[in-house]
């Protein structure tokens, strides 16, 4: 079996480490690999998109993607990379975690049981809720030393970070039930490779330690390297908080419009990363790029690929028609299709005031409604002078001055676009 995959990987930049031994095992069979995914939210984010998009690849060069949900893991806390303990869940934010993350998983993955390399989705929970601490201590905790397991980086990082919090017990055996994991889908599903971020580096070889000491089993490791933005800023985070792949939590224009706004540098790294599109189409649109920087050729393409592969075609079309919004290029029945969600992210920040139902009802002057009612415009013979000059639009269709504001204009029954020139917006909230 001809191994396509790592050398795919490696020209997209998805490479960090890989262990000794893993090509040849791929291109010996079909061969299963795992991520684990941790339910800290119902959703995942962007962040995550890099797993699974190795998983994604890895199914299309032929082998068995294993998605791995931390039901039991997500209990204690991962402290790779992290200098503080983090809040531990109970069982029923868990299991709502886990069904959020699952159902989004299913969008990526080929699950469908007719081909032999289907995607495999596991819960670790379901093997390790049986499990006593004595049986733990054992069967496993002997094949590993604390020298071993104090030698990973994610220990030593914790143990000597300035905060002086150090590490509980429970976080210094997450190595530890990682490692089991990986032992127990060796043996159960004959999975022979975990991947993961770099950070997971020491958490994963020690499931191949753990492999070999146990049932003098061969088992191999690759990590693709943690996504950095060249400004020093955190990949995947907007002043809002954090990008999600879930639509309630991230609008597809939010999240259109984080791909959009990435700097040249690192939409040309993007555009490996988070798209399908081959080699040969990839050289020629960063070379097209650089010959026209302005026209963001990178940044339109990675953003489109990515909120249709995220969400769909329909929602990239209606992120474009809420970009093109704010530069003029739209129309009042553009602007009523938008949903409520996605109304609010475009015009954020924009100043408003709040209306009476009742005031709508009778109907309000525009002079009135540009000053008065608003205090959009700073007085009537502004107001006046502005409806004159045809530069007010209500709604993004321009008005006169016997224009009357009514309950028809409203849009989602809440708001009201007014504006003045191209850029000047003001939102008026029915109360």
């Amino acid at each position: 079996m001809k191994n396509n995959f790592v050398e795919e990987i490696k020209w997209r930049g998805l490479l960090h480490d890989i262990m000794p031994g893993t090509e040849e095992q791929l291109s010996k069979e079909i061969t299963s690999a795992y991520i684990g995914f941790d339910p800290t939210a119902d959703s995942l984010h962007i962040g995550s998109l890099v797993q699974i998009i190795l998983l994604m690849h890895f199914q299309k060069h032929g082998h068995k993607p294993v998605a791995l949900l931390g039901g039991a893991t997500g209990m204690i806390g991962d402290p790779s990379g992290k200098s503080s303990e983090r809040n531990l869940l109970d069982e029923e934010t868990l299991t709502k975690n886990v069904n959020g993350i699952k159902s989004q998983l299913e969008r990526f993955l080929d699950f469908a049981a007719t081909t032999k390399n289907a995607a495999v989705l596991v819960n670790n929970y379901d093997w390790m809720k049986g499990i006593s601490f004595l049986d733990f201590a054992r069967d496993i905790g002997k094949h590993i030393t604390v020298n071993y397991m104090m030698a990973k980086d994610s220990v030593k990082n914790r143990l000597g970070s300035e905060s002086n919090e150090g590490m509980s017990f429970t976080e210094f055996t997450y190595q530890l039930i990682q490692g089991y994991d990986f032992l127990h889908l060796y043996k159960e599903n004959n999975c022979k490779i975990q991947m993961g971020g770099s950070d997971q580096w020491g958490n994963i070889t020690t499931g191949t330690e753990l492999i070999r000491r146990k049932v003098q089993g061969k088992a191999y490791a690759i990590t693709c390297p943690l996504i950095t933005k060249a400004d020093g800023t955190k990949f995947g985070k907007s002043e809002g908080g954090n990008i999600w792949l879930d639509t309630e939590r991230t609008s597809p224009y939010k999240f259109y419009q984080y791909w959009l706004n990435a700097s040249d540098e690192d939409a040309k790294k993007y555009i490996k990363i988070f798209t399908f599109l081959d080699q040969k189409t990839v050289e020629n649109l960063i070379k097209e790029h650089q010959e026209a920087p302005h026209l963001r050729v990178l940044q339109k393409t990675v953003a489109n690929e990515v909120t249709t592969m995220v969400h769909s075609k329909d929602a990239l079309d209606n992120a474009i028609k809420a970009s093109n919004i704010l530069f003029g290029k739209s129309t009042a029945d553009d602007l009523k299709s938008l949903d409520k969600k996605t109304f609010l992210d475009v015009f954020d920040g924009v100043p408003q005031a709040k209306i009476a139902g009742q005031d709508l009802e009778n109907g309000i002057d525009i002079v009135d409604g540009l000053n008065e009612k608003s205090g959009f415009l700073k007085s009537n013979g502004e107001a006046r002078r502005a409806l004159k000059e045809n530069s007010i639009s209500v709604n993004k269709e321009k008005v006169t001055e016997e224009f009357r504001l009514t309950i028809d204009n409203l849009i989602n029954n809440k708001y009201i676009l007014l504006q003045r020139g191209k850029k000047n917006y003001f939102l008026l909230a029915m109360e």
